[in-house]
């Protein structure tokens, strides 16, 4: 069996421990974790979010180890330097307008390009790489996968406040991200040589300068021979990460055995399948999503236990068993969004959630100081 390796990039929010606000201070921690984590620190487009990334993983276990590690690292560099880190795929009540632009080639001339658009992009995802035999074949599952985006995506719904305000969605990071060019759900490929020719048309006429500057919820990497996930919010666990990993990693190792056999899915529109997202954006777990085949609505549950069913003759070969089954927990648990929204519910108070963000990305790692 091909070895479908891993690698995960979670973007943390920076916090001020007074005021609980976002704060501009990304090279305090860079330079704080130069010693341990140079590797794996990057900076983003703003001061108040830092990329913290693993290498390349062989298996869920190792990944999870080395995101353990790393967590541990970058929650005692931000409390050494008297700062916060936290999950989530928005800050509660963070303007962005108070919010600092990395000073940078590559994030001038993405603001020059897009003005407030780019500026306004204060939102924080999980990115997960999963390792595929070549491009070519990262095309045909690109295609199949496009289906499964809600379903991956409902399990991750972290980001219900923006600004101040409950948005009355569950994740609404993405309705920001939609503001830039070249986002969404992709569509659907015949062949690597169109995929690269779409490409090729959009450096050609000068639109982009590379490829990544496609920023689709699902891609072929331009660089890597990996497929990158790229529609779920930042969760707030380290286990809820893990879990969506093993999920993809699953779907993607079934997807090629289905390829192998000569077995394949049909094609939904994309215009179908954004319906779903939408969905999953609103109301998460909480939602019903489309079965195209029935022609109904289901509720979320049943679906992914379909999900469930249908990676079960891989997940055992790829060893990721339990942690994809930890999706029934953050089905039983609620997911970030769910949590956060409880906790304004009870005490109506902004920056009680913010510490309870801070909480759970601590949660299970420890360190010297006082948990808040």
């Amino acid at each position: 069996m091909h070895q479908f390796t891993i690698g995960i990039e979670e973007e943390y929010q920076i916090i001020d421990v007074e005021s609980r606000d976002l704060i501009s201070h990304v090279s305090k921690i860079i330079e704080g974790g130069k010693a341990v984590l140079s590797e794996n620190l990057k900076h983003e487009m703003h001061e108040s979010m830092i990329e913290m990334e693993t290498g390349i993983c062989q298996n869920i276990q190792e990944a999870q180890a080395e995101l353990t590690n790393l967590r541990r690292h970058l929650i005692n560099t931000a409390h050494e330097q008297g700062l916060r880190v936290s999950g989530g795929g928005t800050h509660p009540f963070s303007n962005w307008e108070h919010n600092t632009i990395t000073n940078g080639e590559r994030y001038n001339k993405i603001v020059d390009d897009m003005g407030d658009v780019a500026r306004g992009n204060l939102i924080f995802g999980l990115h997960v790489h999963i390792g595929i035999p070549n491009r070519e074949e990262g095309v045909r599952i690109q295609n199949v996968m496009r289906y499964f985006l809600p379903h991956v995506y409902a399990l991750s719904v972290n980001s219900p406040f923006w600004i101040g305000r409950n948005t009355g969605f569950r994740s609404y990071r993405q309705e920001i991200f939609v503001k830039f060019p070249r986002t969404g759900i992709p569509s659907y490929f015949n062949s690597l040589a169109e995929f690269d020719s779409y490409v090729d048309l959009l450096v050609k006429t000068g639109t982009i300068d590379n490829a990544k500057k496609i920023w689709w919820d699902l891609r072929v990497h331009p660089f890597y021979p990996t497929i990158e996930f790229r529609i779920c919010d930042m969760p707030l666990r380290i286990e809820e990460t893990v879990c969506l990993a093993a999920i993809m990693q699953s779907l993607v190792a079934k997807i090629y055995k289905l390829h192998q056999q000569n077995l394949s899915f049909r094609s939904y529109r994309r215009l179908l399948l954004n319906e779903n997202k939408w969905r999953a954006s609103r109301d998460g777990i909480h939602s019903h999503l489309i079965d195209f085949g029935k022609e109904e609505s289901v509720p979320y549950a049943d679906l992914l236990k379909e999900l469930l069913e249908f990676i079960d003759d891989v997940v055992d070969e790829l060893g990721c068993r339990k942690e994809v089954e930890y999706a029934w927990k953050i089905l039983e648990n609620g997911t970030g969004a769910d949590r956060q929204l409880a906790v304004y519910k009870e005490t109506g108070d902004l920056k009680k959630v913010v510490d309870y963000m801070i909480s759970e990305t601590e949660f299970g790692i420890t360190h010297g100081e006082a948990a808040i």
